[in-house]
């Protein structure tokens, strides 16, 4: 018996009432507003000026090469949208309209976070051609609110769809909702995963590869258009850190609502159901507000004054919303809430929920002010950093190696303190405690529309910046202007992350909470006691040497896959270097500009390698929990996901915060410092610049889907996996058999990844005719 349903038997009951139906209704249409208001946004963004036709010109290609490429994607994982739901239909459930709405919503969360990230990616790939222009003729105001509204639309698409796929799932399914937006979190998280991935190799093995060869090898700008790599250095930019984050970011805030709604019902009961949902309908609103907040000033020291103004009228705008919402919807005593006139429940919920919602609020703050402290040109570490890279590369990156664990320390502490703080909260009750921990994310997420407008101006001013030098046109004062957006973007960016991650932990400590429950309650269907105390209603005891096993598995996954990540871009990177060294070794015209270098075929390196790739570490995170559930069984899986969530947050933050210090620590050389572009501290900084570029941009953003993948997997095996290892449907055989074959299917991809590292010196450039770019680009 599910919690939902051991909740009615006790009298509790959540049929939805018909002002709850109003309710929830509502947040439906104030979903659709958010749809309307991108829609705005898209028009105005639209309606500046392209720029000049050598700027639109390269421009295109880019947008070209980025489309072709996301189409590629979207044929390649396919497959996996066509598939799982019928996995999914065996894996049990309450009935058969909770199997075929899992299923059917798995399809609709994917193809939402692949309409986000899709939506992203095109707009973006037109808004860096009238950044670039606003920035040249009108000044940096100009350019920074073309850029930010620019990512404000693909906010609104993240909170539209998201609040309005969770609304329509709770509006036809009710009281089996939580079990069809398992699909939809699954289906969302999945696809952001390989979107993350994918992307993430893409765009970084143009980049090493662009800059190893053109800044290093041979002395010409990062974004020099006799680079054969710059069209697909621009390409990735926009398919890894617009499409590929904006899908991570909505399938965090899928997650986060369906582990709040999940959880929800067993702690509020009826309205549990419905409060996770009136939460982020004022974090649309109040992201509406941020969006149009952040409008430049005179006196502002830089575009990220403005942003930074923005964020924090969104936090406190959601924050009394929040509080208004509480006192109005929420009794003070839980015997007031319908159908618990008999709990002896203490606490007061509008208090608890207050607490939680505003602790994740106060989270998201102090992670961008975390974030960007150890990230902007301004501060202290990045300066350390670029100061280290004046005795070589070796120093620069150790001190960024250095800034990067050092961060991570104090970003898990806050987001641990922001955990057990909300789990305080719940005067004694497991289930509210956890409820509180998922309230916490949602809070946080009240402010994701800005998040993501924070995130998609960094690709964007990246862009702009690069097509301005492509074209030809750039002047030293719009240079200046171009170049200092583009390390604001480089710190929105790793905020974005921090708090990407900040979520990921909540939503998957929120899941874990389910995992337990549904632990229990399956138990309970096989008709035993909790195998020696190891199962019991408050959590899972894994005080055994199988459960540390299944720990140490969780943290070493985590590990796996960012090795598999930052190895498969340097696959792939060492592919365009051998490709544009080719280029420049055969085609002396290039470098003296009588002859255009062929884009197209970085391009299609990286199109194949990053799509080629992707598959490896994916398997990994569908395949791993299956392993350790049927092979070590339920606790051990438990204890899995405790150790992928404490070895997840630690990885995320080092590998986002020191690749982003390597970033700016390049960033403030080309500004000048220790010599400026062309010293030997430069190719210092550039060096670890492109060490760092796999860390922040492919393997530390990529572990937040890998979390949510992991723990909703386990949750959706659960039931089978207990039910196969106690009671009388006990089968040790059949989870074997299972085991050993998912631990086969990722050692074969392992094997197959490492046979393709250990063939690339032996393969031959990859130079091809001169043609037309746009058309090989296109094709």
């Amino acid at each position: 018996m599910s919690p939902i349903h051991a909740l009615q038997s006790e009298g509790t009951g959540i049929d939805l009432s018909g002002g709850s139906l109003g309710l929830v209704a509502g947040v439906a249409i104030v979903a659709a507003l958010a749809l309307l208001v991108a829609g705005y946004l898209v028009r105005e963004v639209l309606a500046a000026d392209p720029g000049t036709p050598r700027m639109v010109e390269v421009g295109r290609a880019v947008q070209e090469g980025a489309a072709a490429y996301l189409r590629r994607q979207f044929r390649t994982l396919a497959g996996f949208v066509v598939v799982i739901p019928f996995v999914l239909l065996l894996l049990p459930a309450d009935d058969t309209g909770a199997k075929v709405g899992r299923s059917a919503f798995f399809v609709v969360g994917a193809i939402f976070s692949a309409l986000v990230g899709f939506v992203g990616m095109s707009l973006a790939t037109r808004a860096n051609t009238r950044t670039a222009a606003a920035a040249m003729t009108r000044g940096e105001r100009a350019a920074v609110r073309i850029a930010f509204r620019t990512g404000g639309v693909v906010g609104m698409f993240t909170v539209g769809l998201g609040l309005l796929g969770a609304a329509v799932v709770v509006l036809v399914f009710r009281d089996t909702a939580p079990q069809v937006l398992e699909g939809f979190g699954f289906g969302a998280a999945l696809l952001a995963m390989f979107m993350r991935v994918g992307g993430g190799i893409f765009t970084k093995a143009a980049d090493v590869g662009a800059d190893l060869v053109g800044k290093v090898e041979q002395g010409i700008p990062e974004d020099d258009p006799r680079n054969a790599a710059t069209i697909a250095d621009n390409v990735g930019d926009n398919v890894g850190d617009c499409a590929g984050m904006a899908a991570d970011l909505f399938e965090s805030y899928a997650v986060t609502l369906v582990a709040a709604l999940i959880l929800g019902v067993s702690a509020f009961g009826e309205r549990g159901l419905v409060f996770p949902l009136l939460i982020p309908a004022v974090g649309v609103i109040t992201a509406v507000i941020g969006i149009f907040a952040v409008s430049p000033r005179a006196r502002d020291r830089s575009g990220m004054a403005a942003i930074n103004r923005g964020f924090f009228v969104s936090a406190v705008v959601s924050a009394v919303g929040v509080v208004i919402v509480c006192l109005l919807y929420l009794p003070t005593s839980f015997v007031d809430f319908p159908g618990m006139a008999g709990s002896t429940q203490s606490g007061n919920p509008r208090v608890i929920a207050i607490s939680a919602v505003l602790i994740g609020i106060v989270l998201a703050a102090a992670i961008q002010l975390l974030t960007g402290y150890f990230t902007e040109t301004s501060r202290r570490p990045v300066r350390g950093i670029a100061e280290a890279s004046l005795t070589g590369p070796a120093t620069n990156i150790l001190a960024g190696i250095g800034v990067g664990l050092e961060s991570a320390v104090y970003s898990a502490l806050l987001i641990a303190a922001a955990v057990f703080g909300a789990y305080l909260l719940g005067s004694g009750s497991v289930t509210i405690a956890l409820f509180a921990v998922a309230l916490a994310g949602t809070g946080l997420l009240t402010t994701v529309g800005v998040i993501v407008s924070m995130d998609t101006f960094g690709p964007v001013s990246d862009n702009a910046q690069g097509i301005a030098e492509m074209s030809g046109e750039l002047d030293e004062a719009s240079g200046e202007i171009l170049t200092s957006l583009d390390a604001v973007g480089n710190t929105t960016k790793a905020i974005t992350k921090g708090i990407a991650i900040a979520t990921a932990v909540l939503a998957a400590a929120a899941l874990f909470g389910s995992f337990t429950d549904t632990v229990t309650t399956a138990l309970g269907d096989a008709g035993v006691l909790p195998e020696n105390g190891r199962g019991t209603v408050g959590g899972l005891n894994i005080a055994y040497p199988d459960a540390l096993v299944g720990l140490i598995i969780g943290a070493a996954v985590v590990f796996l896959f960012s090795g598999l990540a930052i190895n498969a871009v340097g696959r792939a990177a060492g592919r365009v270097v051998l490709e544009v060294r080719n280029q420049f070794r055969t085609r002396p015209g290039i470098m003296a500009g009588t002859e255009k270098p062929d884009y197209g075929a970085v391009v299609d390196i990286c199109t194949r390698d990053s799509l080629r790739e992707l598959i490896t570490p994916g398997t990994l995170a569908v395949l791993a929990p299956i392993a350790v559930g049927f092979g070590l069984g339920y606790p051990p899986l438990g204890a899995f996901l405790g150790g992928a969530i404490a070895g997840g947050v630690l990885m995320a933050v080092f590998l986002a915060n020191s690749g982003g210090a390597w970033d700016n620590a390049k960033k403030l050389v080309e500004d000048g410092t220790h010599g400026g572009k062309g010293s030997e501290v430069h190719a210092a900084t550039v060096i670890g610049d492109t060490v760092g570029d796999p860390f922040k941009d492919t393997a530390g953003p990529a572990i937040n889907p890998l979390l949510k993948v992991m723990n909703l997997v386990s949750l959706l095996i659960a039931p089978t996996v207990v039910k196969y290892s106690v009671g009388t449907d006990r089968n040790t055989a059949l989870r074997v058999t299972v085991a050993l074959v998912a631990v086969a299917v990722i050692a074969a991809v392992i094997v197959v990844s490492r046979r393709r590292g250990a063939s690339i010196a032996g393969d031959p450039p990859v130079a091809q005719p001169t043609g037309q770019d746009e058309e090989k680009i296109s094709a």
